[in-house]
Order: C-alpha cells, then sequence, then structure tokens
C-alpha cells in the first residue's frame, strides 16, 4: 500500500502484509519514546516482499510483539511493534537480589519511626504501618494535648507478604502497636536496621517527645531548620548559619524577598572581637549561665538609602515554653540598613551554655 502524493494503491490485495515500523522512535533519556502522531504528515509504507527479516541495529523488533490491523476494505496487516525500552530487560531478568519489600522488611519488623519538624507541624513517617501529622502543646499540670491527622495507613495485604506469614506479622504488628500506644516508646533494645547491607539507624529506648527535640536542635544547628515570624507587612525568617531574609506573601504577585544578612564565619570573629557575642545571666548561687549570643549577618542586599550591603546582629536568647516548636521573632531597624534581629524559642535554651567565647553554638553532649 502507497500513500503520499498519488492517493492509495493496494499492492497485495486479499493478502497479509508483514508491516514494520522502522525509524519512528527517537533515543530520551533510558528509553525510547514514539512520536506524536498526525493526519497532517504524510508517510510511505513499502512492501519488503514475501521473504523478510527483522534488523538487528537500530531500533529493535521481536517476533512476538506485534498487532493485527484490519483496514476498512477487511485488509489485515500484521504490524511488528518497536521495543519502547532501553534494552536492559536482560539485566533485570538477571538480578538474583532482594526485591523492594524484603529490602524496607527490617524497617516493618521494628516500630522506628522518622520524623520531620515544620515550624508548626511534625510529620511521623512510621514504617509499615501509617503517616501522621500532628502538633503538641502541654497546658499547666504537664498535661499534653495532641492535634493530629492520620495521612495515611498502610495494609498488611498491600504489602505483598506471603500468605503463610499474613498471620504472624499481623500478631508481631498487634503487639507493636499495643506497646507504643501503652508506653509511648521504642522498643527496649538497641539494634541496627539495615537495608541491604548498610546499617542506616539505630532504634532504642527513646521517649518521642525527647527524639522530637534532639532532632530540632540538630536540624536548626544545621541551618534546614528555620524559625519565621512577624507581624505586618513583613515577615522574617533565619536559617542558622546561613541567612536571615525579609519577605512578603501576596496571593496575586507572590513572594518578595529581601537579603539583610548571610552568615561567614570569618567576618563574624572579627565582629566578635570587638562587640559582645555572649553574655551572661548571673544566678543567686553565684554561678553565671549565658543569656543570650549574638551573631553578625552582612554581605545582604544593598541598601537604596546608603548604597552599602544591609547587615543584621542576630540575638539569640531562651524563651521558656512548654511547646518545643513556641518562637518569638522580632526586627529593629536603629540604623538605616542595620538591624537587629531578635529569636526566642525553647530550642535555644537547651544549648546557650554551649556557646564559645565568640558566641558559636554546637550540639550539647
Amino acid at each position: 500500500m502507497e500513500e503520499g502524493g498519488g492517493g492509495v494503491r493496494s499492492l497485495v490485495p486479499g493478502g497479509p502484509v508483514l508491516l514494520v515500523l522502522c525509524g519512528l522512535l527517537e533515543a530520551s533519556g533510558g528509553g525510547r519514546a514514539l512520536p506524536q502522531l498526525s493526519d497532517d504528515i504524510p508517510f510511505r509504507v513499502n512492501w519488503p516482499g514475501t521473504e523478510f527479516s527483522l534488523p538487528t541495529t537500530g531500533v529493535l523488533y521481536k517476533e512476538d510483539n506485534y498487532v493485527i490491523m484490519t483496514t476498512a476494505h477487511k485488509e489485515k496487516y500484521k504490524c511488528i511493534l518497536p521495543l519502547v525500552t532501553s534494552g536492559d530487560e536482560e539485566e533485570e531478568k538477571d538480578y538474583k537480589g532482594p526485591n523492594p519489600r524484603e529490602l524496607l522488611e527490617p524497617l516493618f519488623k521494628q516500630s522506628s519511626c522518622s520524623y520531620r519538624i515544620e515550624s508548626y507541624w511534625t510529620y511521623e513517617v512510621c514504617h509499615g504501618k501509617h503517616i501522621r501529622q500532628y502538633h503538641e502543646e502541654k497546658e499547666t499540670g504537664q498535661k499534653i494535648n495532641i492535634h493530629e491527622y492520620y495521612l495515611g495507613n498502610m495494609l498488611a495485604k498491600n504489602l505483598l507478604f506471603e500468605k503463610e506469614r499474613e498471620a504472624e506479622e499481623k500478631e508481631k504488628s498487634n503487639e507493636e502497636d499495643l506497646q507504643s500506644t501503652k508506653e509511648e516508646r521504642f522498643p527496649a533494645i538497641h539494634k541496627s536496621i539495615a537495608i541491604g547491607s548498610q546499617p542506616v539507624l539505630t532504634v532504642g529506648t527513646t521517649h518521642i517527645s525527647k527524639l522530637t527535640d534532639d532532632q530540632l536542635i540538630k536540624e536548626f544547628l544545621s541551618g534546614s531548620y528555620c524559625f519565621r515570624g512577624g507581624v505586618g507587612w513583613w515577615k522574617y525568617e533565619f536559617c542558622y548559619g546561613k541567612h536571615v531574609h525579609q519577605y512578603h506573601e501576596d496571593k496575586d504577585s507572590g513572594k518578595t524577598s529581601v537579603v539583610v544578612g548571610t552568615w561567614n564565619q570569618e567576618e563574624h570573629i572579627e565582629w566578635a572581637k570587638k562587640n559582645t557575642a555572649r553574655a551572661y545571666h548571673l544566678q543567686d548561687d553565684g554561678t553565671q549561665t549565658v543569656r543570650m549570643v549574638s551573631h553578625f549577618y552582612g554581605n545582604g542586599d544593598i541598601c537604596d538609602i546608603t548604597d552599602k550591603p544591609r547587615q543584621v546582629t542576630v540575638k539569640l536568647k531562651c524563651k521558656e515554653s512548654d511547646s518545643p516548636h513556641a518562637v518569638t521573632v522580632y526586627m529593629l531597624e536603629p540604623h538605616s540598613c542595620q538591624y537587629i534581629l531578635g529569636v526566642e524559642s525553647p530550642v535555644i535554651c537547651k544549648i546557650l551554655d554551649t556557646a564559645d567565647e565568640n558566641g558559636l553554638l554546637s550540639l550539647p553532649n
């Protein structure tokens, strides 16, 4: 059959035709994709003759990968389709290692959970069980109120466990759920959990609140957990050891952000030689504790008034609160484009005493 400049002509009336789609594929990443079909693009189908062999180079085909097509005139064509994969099927068939379920099974057997802590919500992923979003608040008398949502639960049938092991896994899961609900703590014996041959975490007797508090401190000192606050038009974002931003969010125009200062440890140490980076509080028993640390962040966006980079002194103070997520952020501007950012949070209370002579903080022992 031929189509294009001169109508349609049947070359073998009533007989089957071997139609091979050649040259229609182009490499794209790890596989091949067919181009979009369009009636506006003319094409030509060539009759290869009664004797024909599939090409061994270029676009690959398989004898059993075909579709029988029938025209409006009841003419049948055997269309051999090209492979749309990267040709790695043999490698996948030869793979003898553990499957994804087997790799994750150590996590499912343990009462292990991972946490992501945001400014208000904490996200809990208990492997093989559920995903939870919650916020803790403590009232007078140490009563804890939890505002929570379960975002999803994993059922045993979705894990594709073997039938003969379903009863055993269900029993273990019920026992662990009961233990977790009753005591709010992980199993007592420390045991390394490994994915494949690599240990990735250790689960031990750690109260959930303590775990999230310790993780919050680590994320704060690494700069991945940022404090945000402020009232009015401008809001403020402080990421320890990274930057101070001033921003405004609008539904129509989007987010407007100003870099108030960026962290440079050498510049801060030079600043600390001339300024007080660590302030003390004298206790009634005569001992001293760190009351506040100050850090210098310079090289912000150029100020329109002074034509110099903005800079800010960040003052970190302890804020006594029952909620680890409570934070107070405020900004002062004693001189044009020279700011003071006050940050008060319970997270800071636990690390103030780690400050060195330059006010630099570290993880508590």
